[in-house]
């Protein structure tokens, strides 16, 4: 087969390529911090199988493995799960997920995940060096 009649074929994948991962940026090359509390959080639903495909596009690095011992004992790679006191509400998880594995991410509102976790979301990224900040607590 002539080189020549291969570059149609090439060219044609890279395109079906940028359609289908368009919307994916490129992983970042540093990674920066929360500066604001956002909107939504990323969550990570059912189904997780571990690929980690979503690990190294999150710009804020807050996506890392379940601990062996939370995970179900049936899944030998554990599955992932967000740090949200970190997360950014980027999206780009959800993305990734959705296009390269198994659209097990999703969006939720801040509020809604502060009270199903009993947590409470901070304005900035929480500092490794300090104590943990606890939640105010609530008026009246």
């Amino acid at each position: 087969m002539k080189l020549e009649a291969l570059a149609p074929m090439a060219v044609y994948n890279e395109r079906k390529l940028k359609d289908m991962l368009g919307d994916i940026p490129k992983i970042p090359d540093k990674y920066t911090k929360k500066k604001k509390r956002p909107k939504e959080l990323a969550v990570v639903v059912d189904g997780c199988t571990g690929c980690e495909a979503c690990v190294p596009f999150c710009p804020v690095d807050c996506i890392e493995h379940v601990p062996a011992e939370l995970a179900p004992p049936d899944q030998i790679i554990p599955p992932v799960h967000i740090r949200y006191d970190e997360c950014i509400g980027c999206q780009i998880c959800v993305r990734v997920c959705d296009k390269m594995a198994w659209s097990v991410i999703v969006m939720r509102p801040t509020e809604e995940v502060e009270q199903a976790e009993g947590i409470f979301i901070h304005d900035l990224a929480p500092d490794p060096n300090m104590e943990p900040v606890p939640a105010p607590e609530p008026a009246g």
